[in-house]
């Protein structure tokens, strides 16, 4: 099993009074992925939204083009570009040159968008976001497959006479990873030949079930499922005292009713997917997602998921200290078989 992070960036004190205490200092931030590089995590992947009035810093592939230059092993993703927010010339340019400065460690990780005030923020209508997002990836993929001209006529977006410098490293572009929270949304993943995100709140049965769903339609469709071609992102907070623990268990709760009220719903409207237990936010602490607890007790969480066929996790490790990667490097992955 590999490890990667899911985070975000604060350009002032970390967020957790907003609910997310995975947003990292700006000025320290450098220094926390290094840290994780060489206890031998994965890779790092970023998220991006915009307008959120807390200090994030909403420009993932500008942090991730500063730290192509500090590392020299973990992989640099994005979790995810919200493609119908982007110009397609410019995005295509600015991930083949973080892919070259980084010597092939880009991983590009897309999506729709779904919170309503960031449409409303970009005067784009919800309605457009599928049309605009299929339009904005085959763009992609054609302009890091060839380096002829090419016109570009769209729906929302026409180009002449282009082509895109540099050419990304990575040939013949780089991995493109896929949110899924849908039986149909993972099918298409894996008939399309996409790599594969599962979310933090599903809970591991549903895990296996998606894993399960996207091998098959990627085997129908003749694509090789590569190792570490599903990640799923889980919500981390290692404990050494009861207290900490009560603390952690409250602090997912508020993480669940900010996603909820940023997201234009309450966190129990995820059950409508199978996620999680009905009731009070306060019962969310005993949902079967969030790796909350001692190290043993996350170790025996994560091989629930390594039964499942789970070999990629990405944390989104709400501590948000070096302290913890360092605890988890030491005593949770020598026991889940990380080659």
């Amino acid at each position: 099993m590999k490890f990667g992070l899911m985070t975000d960036v604060s350009a002032g004190s970390r967020a957790g009074a907003k609910g997310f205490a995975s947003a990292q200092n700006l000025q320290t931030f450098g220094d926390y992925i290094c840290e994780a590089e060489a206890l031998g995590f994965n890779s790092v992947f970023l998220v991006e939204h915009h307008f959120t009035g807390n200090g994030q810093v909403s420009s993932s592939l500008s942090v991730l083009a500063y730290l192509a230059g500090r590392t020299s092993t973990i992989r640099l993703g994005t979790s995810v570009v919200v493609l119908p927010w982007h110009n397609p010339v410019l995005l295509a340019e600015q991930i083949a040159t973080i892919d070259q400065l980084s010597g092939g460690r880009f991983d590009f990780g897309v999506g729709k968008g779904y919170r309503p005030h960031e449409f409303a923020g970009f005067r784009i209508s919800p309605d457009e976001a599928a049309a605009r997002y299929e339009e904005i990836l085959a763009f992609c993929k054609q302009a890091w497959s060839t380096r002829e001209r090419f016109d570009h006529r769209g729906e929302f977006w026409e180009f002449d006479d282009i082509v895109i410098d540099p050419a990304p490293s990575q040939t013949p572009r780089p991995p493109i990873w896929v949110g899924a929270t849908s039986e149909a949304s993972t099918v298409k993943a894996g008939r399309n030949g996409h790599r594969l995100l599962l979310d933090q709140i599903a809970a591991p049965d549903l895990i296996g079930t998606r894993i399960a769903q996207y091998s098959e339609a990627a085997a129908e469709a003749g694509n090789v499922v590569p190792p570490q071609s599903v990640a799923v992102n889980r919500a981390l907070r290692l404990v050494d005292n009861d207290e900490d623990l009560r603390r952690a268990h409250a602090d997912r709760a508020r993480q669940l009713d900010a996603l909820g009220a940023q997201t234009g719903t309450r966190w129990a409207s995820f059950t409508e997917r199978g996620n999680l237990p009905t009731g009070t936010a306060e019962e969310a602490v005993a949902d079967e997602a969030a790796l909350i607890g001692y190290p043993e007790d996350v170790v025996k969480r994560l091989k629930v998921l390594e039964d499942l066929g789970v070999d990629y996790v990405l944390l989104a490790d709400f501590s948000a200290e070096p302290d913890s990667l360092r605890t988890f490097a030491e005593q949770v992955m020598p026991h889940l078989g990380d080659d």
